[in-house]
């Protein structure tokens, strides 16, 4: 009991990262809110802890939350659709994307070994930089985004590991199994918008190896 009297903000914030998680794996738009909710909370998880791109991070998802949600009551206009629906990224947003990933890597590990006294500047800047390009495709609904997670948690679970942030270690931990779940019912998903059931789509798979 005195454990969670410390840290109740930590595990305050990872019960409602979880919830994040689950709103997110069924498109339900109510996950914008509960963002915002979330990010003030690790805002000063991580401020207290010295993550500071992290911390920074906390910062851009309260933008990109209204971005997010803007995006999905009004984007799906763009498809003729009444939402907006989970596309497929393209080779061309995916080189972009990455180049901006690498821009952001580099400019943000550069400001945290110069300016900060950030335990482990390079896992914070992959992290940071991957968390942000992933945000993005959340945003738009591009399902390539469950991948970028799925990276960015596994490594950052070793980065709590070494900071001690045992609560954060274990929401992260249940958010990597949780993002191996949404990549597969987001997929579902992306199938139905091209006229394919899963089943048949499990036959072409059977049929093509």
């Amino acid at each position: 009991m005195n454990w969670l009297s410390d840290h109740y903000i930590e595990v305050f914030g990872a019960l409602t990262g979880i919830i994040y998680v689950i709103l997110e794996i069924r498109q339900s738009i109510w996950l914008w809110p509960l963002g915002l909710i979330t990010s003030v909370i690790y805002i000063w998880v991580f401020f207290t802890s010295k993550f500071y791109a992290d911390m920074g991070l906390q910062t851009y998802y309260v933008l990109i939350s209204i971005y997010g949600w803007y995006w999905w009551l009004k984007g799906g206009k763009k498809y003729k659709k009444d939402s907006l629906p989970v596309t497929n990224i393209s080779m061309k947003l995916a080189a972009i994307l990455l180049f901006v990933f690498l821009a952001l890597f580099v400019l943000i590990w550069f400001i945290l070994v110069k300016y900060t006294d950030s335990p482990i500047p390079i896992g914070d800047a992959f992290t940071t930089a991957l968390s942000v390009v992933a945000t993005w495709m959340l945003a738009r609904k591009i399902i390539e985004h469950w991948v970028l997670w799925i990276i960015a948690d596994l490594v950052s679970i070793g980065l709590y590991i070494y900071k001690g942030l045992f609560p954060t270690v274990i929401l992260f931990a249940v958010y990597t199994v949780m993002a191996v779940i949404g990549f597969r019912e987001w997929r579902k998903t992306v199938n139905m918008e091209y006229g394919i059931t899963e089943l048949e789509n499990q036959e072409r798979e059977t049929l093509n190896t």
